[in-house]
């Protein structure tokens, strides 16, 4: 999904899915973003669900995408089915100290990482 934007006066062409993996590929070790929160700062805050998609087809990516981090906005695994065990989301995020219970992380505001607060956008 291509998206035009004007940059220092000149018609610039924006590959959202780029962006989707760019912004996830800063998300810190030990903490989670939402769809939502991905999809705001991008400025496409009713995108959530593109970003989803995007999500699903990360697995593929190089370099490597954590899309382990990306949570829905109550801080479940909504994302668990695109790996490649049911429980591969949860270790990943155990393995960075995050902990989760019931497919929920505990600590959801704590450990919320906002892309568009911490990038400044």
């Amino acid at each position: 999904m291509a998206k035009r934007s004007i940059q220092n006066g000149a018609v610039q062409e924006r590959d959202f899915f780029a962006d989707v993996m760019a912004v996830v590929r800063l998300i810190p070790k030990g903490r989670v973003t939402s769809y939502g929160a991905i999809a705001k700062c991008l400025g496409a805050a009713r995108s959530s669900r593109i970003v989803g998609y995007c999500m699903n087809n990360a697995h593929s990516v190089e370099p490597v995408v954590p899309a382990h981090r990306v949570v829905n906005r109550n801080g479940m695994l909504t994302g668990k089915h695109h790996f490649a065990t049911e429980t591969r989301m949860e270790e990943l995020l155990r393995k960075e100290g995050v902990n989760v219970r019931n497919d929920e992380v505990v600590d959801f505001e704590k450990r919320f990482w906002d892309p568009a607060l911490e990038l400044e956008l």
